[in-house]
């Protein structure tokens, strides 16, 4: 069996070129009177804020966390910033409700320079079927003293249901960037049961 990441590749962002990076400074003095590009740049939070990038961590995107938000029910949060909390994760997997509506989310750190289309990949494997999603997270700004973390909630999924939906999975989830840059691969499981316990 191959590798299960070699197929987890990003769509590329229309338009964008990769490799083709401006520093902050370039994006703050560029086309300063054109009033569309000022609202963009306005949208990223550039120029808004003491910027809190950690000199001495060369991380662009830090994630913090990936969660499961269910109407009337905690939320489900995959801490990813302890030690060991990736490893932690495959041994073991939370349990999913079938027929249960829920949205994912993350929460995370943008430094150093702007992050150009984000994007979050998931990979969901059961019995040899695997099944591919996409989510645009959208391009941030370095993060301020005034907007430390950064939440992005993905569109609402359903869980599988039946008998034949129940059981074990296992998924690989991949943050990358326009760039080709993965900020964060992991693997994790999840079992889908008649309840949530």
């Amino acid at each position: 069996m191959s590798d299960q990441h070699d197929d987890l590749h990003a769509e590329q962002t229309q338009g964008f070129k990769v490799g083709e990076k401006k520093t902050l400074d370039e994006y703050q003095n560029l086309d300063k009177e054109d009033e569309a590009l000022n609202k963009w740049k306005a949208s990223l939070g550039l120029g808004q804020g003491k910027d809190i990038s950690d000199p001495s961590d060369p991380r662009k995107c830090i994630i913090y966390s990936l969660g499961l938000e269910v109407e009337g029910r905690p939320d489900i949060i995959i801490d990813l910033k302890s030690p060991g909390a990736l490893e932690a994760l495959e041994k073991k997997p939370f349990v999913i409700k079938e027929g249960a509506t829920f949205r994912m989310k993350a929460q995370f750190k943008v430094q150093h320079e702007i992050l150009a289309g984000l994007k979050y990949l998931q990979k969901v494997t059961r019995m040899g079927v695997s099944n591919k999603m996409q989510e645009m997270m959208g391009s941030y700004g370095p993060s301020t003293e005034e907007k430390p973390v950064y939440e992005k909630k993905f569109e609402p999924e359903t869980a599988p249901s039946g008998m034949l939906g129940r059981g074990h999975y296992t998924a690989v989830s991949k943050f990358v960037d326009d760039d080709n840059q993965t900020h964060l691969q992991f693997t994790w499981s999840f079992d889908i049961k008649k309840d949530w316990a």
